[in-house]
């Protein structure tokens, strides 16, 4: 069976909006604000993340931006990323941007219900805000990978949105990355405390 992992990048407070500045918004480009050490940490991290999933579930956003920024790159982690089987959550979408992608189109919690019986492993989940409210809303996450950047942003669209219910999480690992930046895994637990 597979794992629903989130896998984002996220401010101290929780925003996910336009970490390489390219949206416009205000408060973009906070991601690039690092370098050296802590981005050379990061990539280690999403390489070795890339090495063991099984496949990619995005919105048709994301699948639009990262399809566009990694579909011609080479090296290893464009490689790997670009090798995976992409699963592309849209209502509208005919025809994803990356390779290897097909699109899921019927009811959402339906096909990746489906989706996680199909497969065996991780199943990462990036930068799909809307995503993973439904996702989260509906119990189909199992892991959150929050690689944490030391900054407060103060407004901006946040990975975690209103949701219907309290959903209990177990942090199960911490980490430093590089110099600052902070990596938490938590678990969603299914059972009560």
């Amino acid at each position: 069976m597979g794992k629903i992992v989130i896998s984002t990048n996220v401010s101290l407070d929780g925003v996910v909006q336009d970490p390489t500045g390219d949206e416009g918004f205000r408060h973009g480009g906070w991601f690039n604000q690092f370098g050296g050490k802590d981005l050379e940490e990061w990539a280690k991290v999403e390489f070795a993340e890339a090495l063991g999933a099984e496949a990619l579930l995005l919105g048709r956003r994301s699948d639009e931006w990262f399809g566009s920024r990694w579909a011609g790159r080479s090296g290893e982690l464009a490689d790997r990323l670009n090798s995976l089987p992409k699963y592309v959550v849209s209502s509208t979408l005919v025809h994803p941007v990356w390779n290897h992608s097909t699109v899921l189109n019927g009811a959402v919690v339906n096909e990746i219900s489906k989706l996680k019986q199909e497969l065996d492993g991780d199943i990462l989940v990036y930068a799909s805000r809307q995503l993973v409210h439904t996702l989260l809303e509906h119990d189909l996450v199992d892991e959150l990978r929050l690689i944490v950047f030391p900054v407060v942003l103060g407004a901006g669209e946040r990975l975690f949105g209103e949701i219907s219910d309290k959903k209990p999480v177990r942090l199960v690992d911490s980490k430093t990355v590089g110099d600052g930046l902070a990596f938490l895994t938590y678990e969603l637990v299914r059972e009560a405390y």
